[in-house]
């Protein structure tokens, strides 16, 4: 429990900031009394928790894109400009999940089972941080959500799909997209929080489900032991999403991103001292 309880404030800390919380959970796992990876289905569901939070966080935001979102179905209804606006991020969210939703699903297996070496996770974490680098110092701040088109929404989605790879990042890869496509970094960010919940809410659910038909949650840890991993998640992304928010509107991704790097370094000494096994 002690371990399942350390992991959720690792999802927590980790969820929303451009670093992979994914990556984190399965070097972790390495370094606990079992010495394994934690799993693709324990990770999806303490992923809930951290969804919960964005939920909670947003509320007001979410209820008034489906509010708005439902309103427009029916052609007899006649919609305000703020309800047009959220009707669209409504229609948005569902574009930029696709990619996600389809490559998830049919590659579920493949990504469970085949994606999650240590060698894969680190040399991930060193090149994507340097495309968010990129992409964060070029990028210009132009445009805000009220700019964000179906083209670049289905951008969005495609790099959230990238994150179905350990290490890549959800939140890194929705950022960084935003950024080169011209999105200032608090506009990128939003996004990445909404587009989010779609996806890992399917995610997470399905491999709930799965655990509890199972009568089991993952090679590591009971169903009990991730409900409680899930509810720390909680409570430690709600935290860190209201820092991180305030963080991005005065400094850059620099710090995150000097952390990526390192830590893919770290990783690939490890693994080829031996000092751990992929």
């Amino acid at each position: 429990m002690f371990e399942a309880i350390l992991l959720g404030i690792i999802q927590g800390l980790t969820e929303f900031l451009p670093i992979s919380s994914s990556a984190h959970i399965r070097i972790a796992g390495e370094f606990m009394d079992k010495a394994q990876d934690p799993g693709a289905r324990f990770t999806a569901i303490t992923q809930i928790g951290t969804e919960l939070a964005v939920l909670t966080f947003f509320r007001k935001d979410i209820a008034a894109i489906l509010r708005a979102w439902f309103r427009s179905l029916r052609k007899s209804n006649v919609l305000t400009s703020e309800e047009k606006q959220a009707s669209r991020m409504g229609w948005l969210i569902i574009i930029g999940s696709i990619p996600i939703v389809v490559l998830g699903y049919f590659g579920r297996h493949f990504i469970e089972n085949d994606l999650r070496s240590l060698w894969l996770i680190a040399t991930v974490m060193i090149i994507f941080g340097i495309i968010l680098g990129v992409a964060d110092r070029f990028g210009s701040s132009q445009k805000t959500l009220a700019t964000l088109t179906n083209k670049h929404g289905l951008y969005y989605g495609l790099a959230q799909a990238m994150a179905l790879i350990p290490g890549v990042s959800r939140s890194g890869a929705t950022i960084a997209m935003g950024r080169a496509l011209g999105y200032s970094r608090e506009s990128a960010l939003r996004y990445s929080f909404l587009l989010a919940i779609p996806a890992v809410f399917g995610s997470g659910f399905y491999q709930l489900s799965q655990a509890l038909s199972d009568n089991q949650n993952s090679r590591a840890f009971s169903i009990s032991q991730t409900l409680m991993a899930t509810a720390v998640a909680f409570v430690v992304g709600y935290i860190v999403i209201a820092w991180l928010i305030k963080f991005v509107m005065k400094r850059s991704f620099m710090p995150f991103i000097i952390y990526r790097i390192a830590l893919g370094s770290t990783l690939l000494v490890l693994l080829a001292t031996g000092v751990i096994n992929s």
